[in-house]
Order: C-alpha cells, then structure tokens, then sequence
C-alpha cells in the first residue's frame, strides 16, 4: 500500500480521515471538542484542577458542574501516561487525590487483567447474564436520558463514568441484550474505547464480573440529570421508574487465568538485540515521549492504520479524526494495510504494548529493540478477580 499523505493538524484531519479511511469507519468523520493531539494534552494536563473531584465525578448535568477530566482519551492513545497523572494529583486536596488516584488505579487494574486474559475477558467472570424479556431497542431515544448519552457519544465520543453506567445497565438489565454486544457498541463510539476498561466495567456494572448488578433506574437521572427528567417525553410513563427486580445469574468458572496466572507487563529494561532502523509506533503509544522514541530520535518513524483490523471493527470516525490529529503532530510515515506486511524488512524498535495483538504483530515481524511500557504498577503473579485485594497487594512506587 503506498504511504498516505501526512494528516494536517486540527479540524482538517476530518477531510483527511474521510478521503483516507472513510470506507473503514462507522458514520461521517468529525472533529471530537476533545483535541487529539500532544499539544492539547499537554494543555489538559496543564490546566488539571481536581479541587471537588470526589463529590462532583459523577455529575452529569449541568455540564459546566462536571468533575471529570476528559484525560482518558490521552491515556488511551500514550499521549499522557498514568504514572503522569498519579504524580499530577500530588497537590490535590486529599479526598480528591486519593479519589482520583483510585481512578487511575483502576485503569490499570483493567490493563493488567487485559494483559492476562486477551479475548477471555469478554467470559462472564463470576455469574452469567441474567436475562430479563428483551426490548427492540435497548437505548430508545424515546427516554431522554438515553437520547442525551447518544447524541454525546455522537457529538464527543466521550462520556462520564456515571452515563457509561447507565447505557450499560440499561442495555442489558434492563432491556435484556448481550452485555458483550453493548460492550461492543460503547467501544467503537469513544475515543477512550479500550476493551481493558471497557470490558471490566461492563462486567462490574451488569453483574457479571460482582455477582451483584448495577440497577439503573429514574433516581440516577433525578440525581445527576434533573433537566433530563423534567423534559422527557416518557416523564409520566418512565420505563425505569423503579429499581429493575434483583436478578442473579448462575454461577460460572472464571476464565483461565483470572485466579491463578503471570500477567506478561512486558521487559522492565529495554531489550535490544540489534540496530533498529525504523521506530514502529502503535495506537497505543502516540505520545511524544514514547520511550521507543525517545531512545532513537534521529530514526524514521512509521504508523500503520490496520485496514483488516479497521475494516471489522467498524469504528466510529470521530475516533480515527482523533488519531489523525496526534500523528499529525508527529513526523511520522502513515501507511494503510496490514502492519505485518507494512513492517516487513525492517529492523524495528517498539515500545511494549500491554495487548494480545500488539503481541501477535511483534512475534511475526523483525523487533529488535523492544522498550518498557510506563506501567504504574509493574504486573506480576497472583488473582486478579478483585480490584480491592488487588489493589491492598500492590503499591505504586
């Protein structure tokens, strides 16, 4: 495939993306008020203020009351780093800071049992989906609530912690549909999309992964949302007027490697067996200080867009706009293809990527320098099936 022209920076990489890639994604691409890029993450980091984080996280209206960062599409991509934002929070009022340290946490939590278990975390962890009657259409726009998630999934690719547990109860305790297709749906639409934390919280919230369902209902709106309630159609009629009736799915095996297993995090050290001549760069680590790029800075840089990975997942093109705006930013050869075939022949360095196709793709192609992934906590041995125990056994240095 031959090498595509550089992305242009900002609201011009939607044109690009559209001209480029538009036959692999979902819908029209746009621009995300949520700038992809190494310099806007520079400024969200910049401007990080967690002063009532604790208490306001879960707002959802009004927007301008909202506690949450907006960092984790940056985290996502490499573009900030969690040891980054752990040492960020240092001067935070405590309850913020351990708050939001918890947070980050349990972002890495999530990478370490993705790391472990590859496709086994879309296994029901500890109980199967119970399965109420289902609904036609698990997110109907008829329920305002519903049609706000949807049109900021749309408008943004981003949403808070509490929505994300909303549309996820609602798709599948409530209205009954396969957690994993939900799951599914959700990570194509956000800019954040990582099937490590995107499935973890799947499973936590529709009670797979805790035995015990999160129980979306009319409360959670009044409480974060009041507007929403208040202008619903359905606000005499409201399908979640009460709490969904306790269901409890059959008890289940964890997936292999859950309890029992050694998560592979990757070398501490740099690993180099040759002179590298090209730095291979990943989605997971666009970053200006990925340590692959750092250690060779004066080497050509090369992106692959994975055009049969692309074409099966169908993302939603506000995700691949964000994309383009980081590698816009960098120097670095675009191509569209299989990476495989992309980076063959050449000696490459690479920065570790904790995900089971950066490991397929690595073991078919001639790395010669591979460098650590900035973990915040290094993973190792032992049970990952509690984020509690998990976190009382590991400490961040």
């Amino acid at each position: 495939m031959p090498t595509l022209p550089p992305p242009p920076p900002g609201d011009a990489a939607v044109d690009w993306v559209a001209a480029h890639l538009g036959d692999l994604c979902d819908g029209a691409p746009r621009a995300s008020s949520i700038r992809g890029g190494q310099a806007a993450a520079d400024a969200a980091l910049a401007s990080l203020d967690l002063a009532g984080y604790a208490s306001r996280r879960s707002t959802v209206l009004p927007v301008e009351r909202r506690g949450a960062t907006r960092m984790s599409p940056y985290v996502r991509h490499g573009l900030l780093t969690l040891p980054e934002l752990w040492a960020a929070a240092k001067d935070a009022p405590w309850k913020d800071r351990e708050k939001y340290r918890d947070e980050l946490l349990w972002q890495e939590y999530a990478r370490h049992v993705y790391a472990r278990l590859g496709a086994r975390t879309a296994q029901d962890y500890q109980v199967e989906q119970p399965r109420p009657p289902r609904w036609p259409d698990p997110w109907p726009r008829e329920m305002a609530c519903m049609a706000f998630v949807r049109d900021e999934l749309e408008t943004d690719g981003w949403l808070v912690n509490q929505t994300r547990m909303w549309v996820a109860s609602q798709w599948s305790v409530r209205a009954g549909h396969d957690w994993r297709e939900g799951e599914d749906a959700l990570y194509r639409r956000l800019l954040d999309g990582s099937r490590a934390a995107n499935r973890l919280g799947w499973q936590w919230t529709v009670g797979t992964g805790s035995g015990k369902a999160y129980g979306f209902s009319r409360w959670q709106v009044e409480k974060r949302a009041p507007q929403l309630c208040a202008g619903c159609p359905l606000r005499d009629r409201c399908p979640v007027q009460d709490w969904p009736e306790a269901q409890v799915g059959a008890r289940v095996a964890p997936p292999d490697g859950l309890v029992d297993g050694t998560t592979d995090g990757g070398p501490a050290e740099p690993v180099v067996s040759g002179e590298p001549e090209v730095v291979w760069l990943t989605a997971e680590s666009l970053g200006a200080a990925d340590p692959a790029l750092l250690a060779h800075p004066h080497l050509p840089r090369m992106f692959v867009f994975d055009e049969p990975l692309l074409r099966r997942l169908r993302l939603a093109g506000i995700r691949l706009v964000f994309l383009a705006q980081a590698l816009a930013e960098l120097d670095v050869e675009v191509r569209r293809g299989d990476p495989v075939v992309e980076l063959a022949d050449r000696r490459l360095a690479v920065t570790h990527a904790p995900v089971p196709g950066f490991r397929r793709r690595a073991g078919r192609l001639d790395v010669v320098a591979t460098h650590p992934w900035p973990w915040l906590v290094q993973p190792g041995s032992g049970s990952l099936r509690s984020y509690s125990a998990w976190r009382k056994s590991h400490r961040v240095r």
